[in-house]
């Protein structure tokens, strides 16, 4: 088993990291201290898949378990499903002694997070995340939140976990789609910090386990340089300006990880227009991104929504929209100086 430690402002918190993992959460949950009541957040697709595991490795720690399940998909990441689940847990007689344990992928884990941030003005919260996506980067560095008309993630907290457990095994029940949208995810870190980890992703010969220690790595890394986004960990929104564009004008049909993918191309062409990165580089990207079967070309919305859309997002810094752009492979720097000019070239040029 790989434990890998975060550390944070105010304390630090275990990755339990090995197949199987699941089954022994309720030993690692008591191990820190914790008894009695619990509620496990999921929703209707991952909780008949794996809840019940957890449910029974949580009773044989001595702990008594609810679990809610919400509906499924990005289009229900709102204070609306979070404002239901706040009596659930009172009926339920949770104290702040009581964890919340969010069982799923990103928007679990981001909707069970600021519940457990805002619940008795906070809660224990520990991250079971069960996608790609998720293990690899929602689940790590204590970002939560719910999306708003106008965007996503525009209103949350920050909230660490006591401690986040990750299970290979669970992937086994992902649907490859879905797998795929979470690589691009993987791609972005290996961009940012992991030119190892990109080169084993070009070649197809890597571990699964290993993959997922060596991204998950490069998340601790920067979130423990930069716990509250003010510097540095911006990086790790690589691909997101764009990204966080097309999914929102997709009506969030489009999934996260493929808008990462598009982001992630939109972002390196970017970079070479201006000059920061080679061409070279640019198409190594996006052969990977092709190799590994996502997507690439950015959907033909008009430009003026696209860039109506990015100054929505919460990664603007007053009238200008911050890029994070590659310089190389494992080299990547912010910008706040893009034209309107540069970003329109880029998305006309299919």
């Amino acid at each position: 088993m790989a434990i890998i430690n975060v550390s944070h402002p105010t304390g630090s918190y275990p990755i339990y990291l090995e197949s199987g993992a699941l089954a022994n959460t309720g030993q690692h949950l008591a191990q820190l201290g914790y008894r009695g009541r619990c509620a496990i957040v999921t929703n209707q697709t991952v909780g008949p898949l794996h809840a019940e595991p957890l449910l029974a490795s949580l009773r044989e720690a001595g702990f008594e378990p609810i679990r809610l399940d919400l509906l499924d998909g990005e289009q229900f990441k709102t204070l609306e499903t979070v404002a239901g689940l706040y009596p659930r847990l009172v009926a339920a007689k949770l104290d702040r002694r009581s964890p919340v344990i969010a069982l799923g992928g990103g928007v679990v884990g981001d909707m069970a997070g600021f519940v457990a941030a805002s619940y008795l003005r906070g809660v224990p919260f520990v991250q079971i995340p069960t996608t790609l996506l998720a293990m690899v980067d929602a689940s790590v560095g204590g970002k939560t939140g719910v999306d708003l008309p106008q965007g996503k993630n525009l209103v949350g907290a920050f909230k660490q976990p006591e401690m986040v457990v990750m299970d290979p095994d669970v992937l086994g029940t992902l649907p490859e789609v879905e797998f795929r949208a979470g690589l691009a995810e993987v791609v972005k870190h290996g961009i940012i910090d992991a030119p190892a980890l990109f080169a084993a992703l070009e070649q197809g010969d890597y571990d699964l386990t290993w993959l997922l220690d060596e991204a998950v790595r490069v998340k601790v890394r920067v979130v423990q340089a930069d716990p509250f986004e003010q510097g540095r960990r911006a990086v790790l929104n690589l691909g997101h300006t764009f990204g966080h564009a097309f999914e929102q004008l997709s009506r969030f049909e489009l999934r996260h990880g493929e808008g990462v993918a598009i982001g992630l191309a939109c972002a390196a062409r970017l970079a070479t227009r201006l000059g920061h990165c080679s061409g070279a580089t640019t198409e190594r990207i996006i052969s990977l991104l092709d190799q590994l079967q996502l997507p690439f070309t950015p959907p033909a919305y008009p430009f003026a929504d696209m860039w109506a859309a990015m100054f929505s997002d919460k990664k603007r810094q007053g009238n200008t929209v911050r890029f994070i752009l590659p310089r190389a492979i494992g080299d990547v720097d912010i910008f706040n100086e893009v034209t309107e000019a540069d970003v329109r070239a880029i998305l006309d040029k299919k």
